[in-house]
C-alpha cells in the first residue's frame, strides 16, 4: 500500500470518488471541502491532501485546510488508518471523521506520536431526502445579503462560541461569512418575524447533496419553531435542485437532534471530532 500526497484537488475527487460515493452522506464534508479546494482556490489558499492506494485502487483518503482537523474518509480496512497516520508529517490539531474510523486513526496516530486522544464532541450526521413540513409559524424566509454583514459575523461567532466553544477571531469570521454571500452555491437564509430571529447557512456541496450549517438562533428567539421553520423552507428549497441535504449535529443537543428528526432529516452514522492533547 502506498500514501501519497496530492497538490491538484481536482486530481483528488477523482481518484477518491469511486470510494466517497459508497455513502455519499457519511462522507459530505471531505467531498465538500475538497469541492470547495478546487472549485474555490483561494478559501483555502492552504491544505493538504493524501490518497492511499493499493495497486490502482484507493482504499484511503484523508484532507486538511489549517488550522483545522483532518477529514477522513472511511477505509477500506484498518491497515489504511495506519499507513496514513505513518506518512502524514503534518503537526495535527485533531480528527473529525465518522466512526470507528475517527477512533482507529487516532489510536494510531497517539501510537505513532505520544498524544493523547481526547473526543471533543460527538456528531451526528444526518441526510434528508424529503422534508416533512412542520407547523406553520409566523414570519417568513429571506436570503440574507451584504446589508446583513455586521449580523452575520455577531451570528457567527455566537454559534461558534456556544456550540464550538471556540473564539473565532475577526478575519476567520469574516473569511466564513464572505464566501457564504459571495460563492455560487452557498449563501445564508434568514427567518423573520417582524425582525431577524434565525439564521441557517448552506455550502460545500457534494455530487448529490450540500451541506446546511451553521444554524442560529438568538436565545431570546428560541422555542417559537424558528429554526425548524427555517430549516425546512431552506431545505426544500435546496432539495429542487439536489437529491440530498446533509447537516452535522451535536449528540449532546438532544433538542436539535429531534427538531431535525421531524422535518424529515435521519441520522446516517455517528461521527467524532477528536482533539490530540500533547504530554
Amino acid at each position: 500500500m502506498d500514501v501519497c500526497r496530492v497538490e491538484d484537488p481536482g486530481a483528488f475527487l477523482e481518484a477518491a470518488s469511486a470510494l466517497l460515493l459508497e455513502d455519499e452522506a457519511r462522507h459530505n464534508l471531505i467531498l465538500g471541502i475538497a469541492g470547495t479546494l478546487r472549485d474555490h482556490p483561494l478559501h483555502y489558499p492552504d491544505y493538504g491532501l493524501w490518497l492511499a492506494e493499493d495497486g490502482s485502487d484507493t482504499v484511503g483518503a484523508a484532507l486538511r485546510t489549517p488550522p483545522h482537523n483532518l477529514v477522513l474518509a472511511r477505509p477500506r480496512d484498518d491497515s489504511v488508518l495506519e499507513a496514513l497516520a505513518a506518512a502524514i508529517d503534518d503537526e495535527l490539531p485533531g480528527v473529525v471523521a465518522a466512526l470507528p474510523e475517527a477512533q482507529a486513526f487516532a489510536a494510531s496516530w497517539a501510537a505513532r506520536t505520544g498524544a493523547t486522544p481526547r473526543t471533543n464532541r460527538a456528531q451526528g450526521v444526518f441526510s434528508l431526502g424529503r422534508v416533512e413540513p412542520p407547523a406553520a409559524i409566523s414570519g417568513r424566509l429571506r436570503d440574507a445579503g451584504a446589508h446583513d454583514r455586521p449580523l452575520l459575523l455577531d451570528w457567527f461567532r455566537a454559534f461558534a462560541e456556544e456550540a464550538l466553544g471556540e473564539s473565532p477571531d475577526d478575519k476567520s469570521v469574516a473569511h466564513a461569512v464572505d464566501h457564504r454571500l459571495q460563492a455560487g452555491e452557498a449563501g445564508i437564509s434568514l427567518w423573520e418575524d417582524g425582525r431577524t430571529v434565525s439564521l441557517a447557512a448552506f455550502g460545500n456541496p457534494t455530487p448529490n447533496g450540500i451541506r446546511i450549517g451553521p444554524v442560529y438562533t438568538p436565545p431570546e428567539y428560541r422555542r417559537h419553531g424558528y429554526a425548524s421553520a427555517l430549516v425546512a423552507e431552506l431545505s426544500e428549497r435546496l432539495l429542487a435542485k439536489r437529491r440530498f441535504c446533509f447537516l452535522f449535529t451535536d449528540l449532546a443537543n438532544p433538542t436539535a437532534n429531534r427538531i431535525y428528526e421531524q422535518i424529515g432529516y435521519r441520522r446516517v452514522c455517528e461521527a467524532a471530532e477528536i482533539t490530540f492533547e500533547q504530554g
